[in-house]
């Protein structure tokens, strides 16, 4: 079993690899708040991780040993996590009178009926939910599993960059932890309430959607922030990395604000109310109390109020920091400014307090 899911209480690294960047932070607990201990955001070389699948471990581990370096974190184990296209997850029901240490190998058994790979392929891990509504002889079981390259090349990466992998998680699950540090930034809190976080990364955006901070629906899209960058190197004939620096800090000619980032954002609304769409057609949900946004295009100025403003739903920009301390070592303006792009990575660290 390989800790997609596992419990383990020890100081973990939150390390999220995406396309373009590797993420780590570092959190401890004191006197009931969390504080961030360390942090560090580098970018990836172009084709080193495509739609979340790392295609060259090697450079992936040498970021990963620079991310390092600049953090310069207490620990050097860590969790990260793969994508949720990646995994399937299941809820099987098993007899309630199996005991723990016996429910592996009994799942080991089962687990060919449920996963359409060959298990010598699969990583494989499960947690007990708790009683089975229907059944009380029965127990409900998560199930997790995915393809044991997807792991091992996460393995792989860490090692070449100094990390210990001690946990895999799923990036959904890291996603549901991190949300709940920023109910408390929502109006009526301690109410249900049913939460639309969109991740918008550089080539996917991810829509999450949480009732009663639980998952209830998860969707991958192409579509991001590249699209964006890719606008600025055709229009004003700057390489990538010259553009996404220009995205970030400005400077870009005067016609940049009208001619180009105002419809990337009307792209982006269009991207937000076709998702809730799609999640409302399959689903008996016809609203969401709440919009989340993440990922780095959520930092561009002005955005969660055009959505809010055209979707006509209450629009926050994510900051899983807010309530936290900050160690003296970190830049506080820098993790502000990175915050909505560190959701997975926080969620993963917060595995330290489980």
């Amino acid at each position: 079993m390989f800790g997609l899911l596992g419990k383990k209480k020890q100081p973990l690294l939150g390390l999220d690899i995406s396309s373009t960047s590797v993420k780590l932070i570092e959190l401890s607990q004191h006197g009931g708040r969390f504080r961030v201990d360390s942090y560090a955001v580098e970018p990836l070389p172009p084709n080193a991780v495509v739609e979340k699948n790392i295609n060259d471990a090697e450079a992936v581990g040498d970021v990963i040993s620079r991310v390092v370096s600049k953090a310069r974190p207490n620990t050097k184990q860590a969790a990260v996590a793969v994508a949720g296209s990646a995994v399937i997850t299941k809820i099987i029901q098993m007899s309630s009178t199996i005991r723990e240490q016996d429910l592996e190998s009994q799942i080991q058994l089962e687990a060919d009926q449920y996963i359409p790979y060959p298990l010598d392929e699969v990583a494989l891990d499960f947690e007990v939910v708790g009683a089975n509504d229907i059944n009380a002889e029965m127990q409900d079981v998560l199930l997790a599993a995915c393809r044991r390259e997807n792991v091992e090349l996460r393995e792989d990466s860490l090692h070449i960059g100094g990390l210990t992998t001690k946990v895999v998680d799923v990036e959904a699950y890291a996603m549901e932890r991190a949300v709940g540090l920023i109910e408390g930034q929502l109006d009526n809190v301690g109410e249900s309430q049913t939460v639309a976080v969109l991740d918008i990364g550089a080539t996917m955006t991810t829509l999450s959607v949480l009732s009663d901070g639980k998952t209830i629906y998860t969707r991958e899209q192409l579509f991001g922030g590249k699209q964006l960058t890719e606008e600025i190197q055709r229009r004003y004939g700057l390489s990538q990395e010259e553009a996404g620096l220009a995205k970030k800090q400005g400077g870009l000619p005067d016609d940049y604000e009208q001619e180009v980032l105002e419809p990337f954002k009307e792209a982006v609304v269009q991207q937000v109310a076709r998702s809730l769409q799609f999640f409302f057609s399959s689903t008996q949900y016809n609203e969401v109390d709440y919009i989340v946004l993440a990922g780095g295009t959520a930092s561009i100025p002005g955005l969660a109020e055009l959505v809010q403003e055209r979707v006509g739903t209450a629009t926050l920009v994510a900051n899983p920091f807010a309530d936290m301390t900050v160690s003296s070592k970190v830049n506080a303006s820098a993790l502000s400014n990175d915050a909505p792009s560190l959701m997975i990575a926080c969620g993963l660290a917060m595995r330290s307090f489980d």
